[in-house]
């Protein structure tokens, strides 16, 4: 029992690694940035634990300014963010 225990504590604890929980974040983000020619996910870069979006029409973008995303990139991110740390608890 206590062996089960040990072992899903070092489970959530790799699972919930910033940088692991950055790069997920950082995955979902770009699938949610419209694609047109490309610039906008070419310039999207994780910088530690941050998601960078360099280029000028982000602020755009995010604010749901294309068909595509809507809702833009960084709340639909905040919700799998949310839904991670979720499933992640659940086991």
């Amino acid at each position: 029992m206590a062996g089960q225990i040990i072992k899903r504590i070092e489970q959530l604890e790799q699972a919930l690694d910033p940088n692991n929980l950055a790069k997920e974040a950082y995955e979902f983000f770009r699938k949610e940035t419209p694609i047109r020619t490309g610039n906008a996910r070419d310039n999207t870069r994780l910088m530690g634990d941050e998601i960078w979006a360099d280029y000028a029409y982000a602020q755009r973008l995010d604010s749901g300014y294309s068909k595509q995303s809507p809702a833009g990139m960084t709340k639909p991110t905040e919700k799998f963010i949310q839904e991670y740390i979720k499933r992640q608890a659940k086991g």
